[in-house]
């Protein structure tokens, strides 16, 4: 009885409490925190025209806190901001469940398991490696999306968890986006706008990917086999509990049939013209999104489904997504208070100020630091670039750093906590599709994120050292 009163005592609330409670937060603090803003001004770069801020021109405005109605249509707005990503997680959901009720899916990865049945461990390492370059290219992080369901399928059918499934495929995609070492929406926009050459200083980056690399991939293997040997040790194991009887079991398959063969032709087909777009076209979520709804329609078609059976699969699927769905746009909600409040750019001027004056090393330390925090405040890779670079590359001169190592610091700042805060739309976007809880990923993450975060730092100064340019 005692301890059932202290398992509920220090039960972890629910995600939605969680991120509700961090709007009120952030309400509250807007009363606390000055409005400002900083002018938006046009400069020429390699690539054309871009609108970043004017470093010199932060300027305190009227003050704006929110209001408990504020509060309120948080959530609706939220809701509406981050559409394009709420809406992408239904017809992905949907979609996705009409393709795996043809078992196409299903029959394919049994027969990939059953290729590296003893050999579970090299799963890891290789979808960790085949994301990082994803990552470190294209900057992969919403494209990933789609592969979590199948990474958590292959991940299940060798033993390991939905959280395993998933930090494969999102992990390794982050691996690959925290170095950057190619990424032309991160990198190369912050390079752009530091006024040094683009992808300048590869050989330290691709350094960094090594490191990353290694450090991700015992990190996920050291969980997966502890899971593997004892399935009670998951941190969602609940989940696997409840997901049982979709787990694939290797010593009772069916056979490939023709159908199966045609509607993985299809998937692929589908997956091969997302990447072509991705890379070609600059392809984002809405694209994306079309492309998976034309594989699950076709998937239906191909596997002789009638019309009423892939909507209705269709529907399944999505219901699925809702919670996941729903909390996206809830965790907009928290930039919306601030957007509205203008606190943002207060927030980036006085982080940028608390560096003036402080050695060289523990300067680009503290860049990271600011960077990381300030990607809670505006997760996205190149808005922060816009917003953030016109007033650390300067700075950089000032403390006696390149702007190289600004960069870097940006970087490692906008990478590597995109795996865990709560305002990042694609984390929050895996989150669902894995049907994993937020506070479950926490729990995995968090020491992760730690040592990757001092890996950081330990590159931070090496900059400093070389001179980094």
């Amino acid at each position: 009885m005692e301890q059932e009163i202290k398992k509920k005592r220090f039960k972890v609330p629910h995600t939605y409490v969680i991120i509700f409670t961090l709007i009120i937060i952030t309400a509250v603090l807007t009363y606390v925190i000055p409005a400002g803003q900083y002018q938006k001004m046009e400069i020429e770069t390699e690539t054309g025209t871009r609108t970043v801020v004017d470093p010199a021109s932060y300027a305190n405005v009227d003050s704006n806190p929110a209001q408990v109605f504020d509060v309120l249509k948080a959530f609706p707005k939220g809701l509406g901001a981050a559409q394009g990503i709420v809406f992408f997680i239904f017809i992905v959901g949907g979609s996705f469940n009409v393709i795996n009720k043809t078992g196409a899916i299903e029959a394919g990865i049994s027969k990939v398991a059953l290729g590296l049945k003893g050999a579970e461990a090299l799963l890891i390492p290789i979808i960790v490696f085949i994301f990082s370059i994803g990552g470190g290219t294209i900057g992969m992080a919403e494209e990933a999306i789609v592969f979590v369901p199948i990474g958590i399928a292959l991940a299940r059918s060798l033993g390991y968890d939905a959280v395993t499934g998933m930090a494969i495929v999102a992990l390794g995609a982050a691996t690959g986006f925290v170095s950057g070492f190619m990424n032309p929406f991160t990198v190369g926009v912050a390079q752009g706008i530091a006024g040094i050459p683009m992808f300048s200083g590869i050989g330290l980056r691709l350094a960094i990917w090594a490191a990353s690399l290694v450090l991700v991939i015992g990190y996920i293997y050291r969980y997966a086999n502890k899971v593997k040997k004892d399935p009670t040790k998951s941190i969602v194991y609940d989940l696997e509990q409840e997901e049982k009887d979709k787990t694939i079991d290797l010593s009772n398959i069916r056979k490939m049939t023709g159908r199966d063969i045609l509607v993985l032709l299809v998937f692929f087909a589908g997956m091969g013209l997302i990447v072509f777009g991705v890379f070609k076209y600059g392809w984002y979520i809405t694209e994306i999104a079309s492309i998976f709804l034309a594989m699950g329609i076709v998937s239906g078609i191909v596997a002789r489904m009638s019309f009423d059976d892939i909507a209705k699969n269709f529907i399944s699927g999505a219901k699925d997504m809702a919670t996941g769905a729903l909390v996206v746009g809830l965790a907009r909600g928290l930039l919306v208070i601030m957007e509205g409040s203008m606190i943002i750019d207060t927030i980036v001027y006085s982080l940028a100020s608390v560096l003036a004056g402080l050695p060289k090393a523990i300067s680009a330390v503290g860049m990271l630091i600011v960077q990381s925090l300030i990607n809670f405040a505006i997760p996205s890779g190149s808005g922060q670039a816009a917003t953030t670079m016109p007033i650390m590359a300067p700075l950089a001169d000032v403390l006696g750093l390149t702007r190289q190592t600004a960069v870097l610091a940006y970087q490692f700042g906008d990478g590597i906590s995109n795996s865990i805060i709560p305002t990042s739309g694609v984390l929050l976007a895996n989150l669902s599709v894995a049907k994993i809880k937020y506070e479950q990923w926490f729990k995995f993450v968090a020491p992760l994120i730690l040592l990757w975060t001092a890996v950081a730092a330990v590159f931070m100064v090496i900059a400093v050292l070389i001179n980094y340019a």
